[in-house]
Formats: C-alpha cells, sequence, structure tokens
C-alpha cells in the first residue's frame, strides 16, 4: 500500500494524477473525506494527530512525505515518520528544496535539513527529492500580469532554475513506484536558469501582449504579502529565500528529473504556452 500526505496540495494533486494514470490506487490521507482525489483510498486524519496517522500508516509499505509549510513543520514530519516506523513502513519519499542545509540562510531549509536527519536516523529506507522554485508560483501573479502586465519580486538580475511542478511529481512518482532510489537524494530543477526579465519575455510571447518584469526591495515585498493577510513569519521566510536566490544560490541546473523519468525537463517558455490563459 502506498500513502500521500498533502494530496490536495499542488504537488501533490498533480503526483496523484500521475499514480492513478498509471493504475495505481494510492492511499491519501486528508482532513475532509470529500476532498479525497478521484481514484484514491481517502484517510482522514491530521499530522499533529496520532491516533489518525496510526489509521493512516496501517498496512503502508511506502510514504511519501510532504508536510505544511508552518513553523512546526520540523516536529510534524518527525511525528509521521515516528508512526511510520511503529506501523513498519519500509520506505519514505520526502519532499524537500534545493539548498537545504543545517547552515543555510532560509529557515525554511533549516527545516528540511532537519526534518532530513530525523527521517535518515530513523531506520527506515529514505529518499530525499530536493527541488528548485516551482514555475507555477507565477499563478500567484496572474491578476497583476492580466490588469497591470507586470511581474513583480525581489530577485534582482538572479538566475533561477525554476522547475515545473509537473516535472517534480513525474520524479516523485518514478521512486515511489520502482527500485533503486533508497539512501539516494534527488535534486531537482528546471532545463535552465534564467532571470525574471526573461521570463516576463517567454510569457509576453506566450499571451501576444508586453509583460515587464519590475524589481521590488525587501520591504516592498514583505509590505505586500502581509497587506494581503499572510502571516509576518512567513512572508519573512519567503523574503528570505529572494535573498537566497539573490547569492546565485539558485541557479543549479541539474539532470535528476531526466533520469528519473526518461525525459527532459519542461522549459518555463513552455509552462508559459501551457498556462497562458491564467495570464491573458
Amino acid at each position: 500500500m502506498l500513502l500521500i500526505t498533502g494530496a490536495t496540495g499542488n504537488v501533490g494533486s498533480e503526483l496523484v494524477k500521475d499514480l492513478t494514470a498509471a493504475g495505481v490506487t494510492p492511499r491519501v490521507l486528508v482532513r475532509d473525506a470529500s476532498k479525497a482525489p478521484a481514484g484514491t483510498q481517502g484517510v482522514v486524519g491530521d499530522f499533529s494527530d496520532p491516533d489518525s496517522l496510526k489509521r493512516a500508516l496501517d498496512g503502508v509499505d511506502t510514504a511519501f512525505l510532504l508536510a505544511p509549510f508552518l513553523p512546526t513543520m520540523v516536529d510534524l514530519q518527525a511525528a509521521f515518520i515516528a508512526a511510520a516506523k511503529e506501523a513498519g513502513v519500509k520506505h519514505i519519499v520526502k519532499l524537500s528544496a534545493m539548498g537545504t542545509g543545517a547552515d543555510a540562510p532560509v529557515a525554511l531549509l533549516r527545516w528540511h535539513a532537519s526534518a532530513e536527519a530525523v527521517l535518515k536516523e530513523s531506520g527506515i529506507a529514505w529518499t530525499c527529492i530536493q527541488p528548485n522554485g516551482f514555475m507555477q508560483n507565477l499563478l500567484g501573479m496572474a491578476n497583476l500580469i492580466k490588469t497591470q502586465g507586470i511581474i513583480p519580486a525581489p530577485a534582482a538580475d538572479a538566475r533561477i532554475s525554476h522547475i515545473d511542478i509537473r516535472d517534480i511529481a513525474a520524479s516523485i512518482a518514478s521512486t515511489l513506484t520502482s527500485t533503486g532510489h533508497e539512501g539516494k537524494t534527488y535534486v531537482l530543477s528546471g532545463p535552465a536558469a534564467i532571470t525574471y526579465d526573461e521570463m516576463a519575455a517567454d510569457v509576453s510571447a506566450a499571451i501576444g501582449r508586453a509583460v515587464s518584469y519590475v524589481p521590488i526591495t525587501s520591504e516592498q515585498f514583505v509590505g505586500s504579502l502581509t497587506s494581503m493577510g499572510m502571516p509576518a513569519w512567513m512572508a519573512d521566510g519567503l523574503d528570505e529565500l529572494y535573498a537566497f536566490y539573490r547569492t546565485g544560490a539558485g541557479s543549479k541546473v541539474t539532470a535528476d528529473v531526466e533520469q528519473l523519468t526518461g525525459r527532459p525537463a519542461i522549459p518555463f517558455a513552455q509552462f508559459a504556452k501551457d498556462f497562458a490563459q491564467a495570464f491573458r
């Protein structure tokens, strides 16, 4: 039995599509039974509810671990790992992030490093998936692109090898349904590291209308996010990530997507074409 956590989120929902298309019927951990994706076996539960984890993990051989982005995410993942060990789970594939490390200058990356360490020390066979920033994050700016023709971000001229969520999901599906991935870390990127100016040019070409990148300051970025209701800790965390990108740390390009899926990673220009309607 295969258990998927985070199945209703961006990566998880795409992963479930890939698995069900391949004839796999995964179990999914959901807070609301009505939200279980089609073709899955829904189990109602929560990372903070030990009894629900026990129910969800009963009979599970392999689990995909995707924890919510919260300041408590290390503790939540540790609780899941402990429950998985007690249930006899043989293999856990964890979603992490490129740049993860105990001394990383970004809180999220340090949290991922701590959770990876818990997993590696658990005795359960592990695989860590470390993707770069998601191309689909740009969809959060779709309204600004449609109404003002701008992409504002505090990225300066940093080159970032953003990755399509569809490639992340396909890579994870490979590690869950084939052998030989235990004890390995895969760092996933898009096929090229590009600037926000180049991203804007690709979106412009895809929608047939000029879109420009507008560099903004950290203060403007955090202020904008908090004014829309985002918690300050989360806005500050995202700002840390952009500061990390400005050092060039997000420019790494790897071949791990092709290694896992057998096809090249999706370029940003293709992503822009595929989602052009969202930006028009």
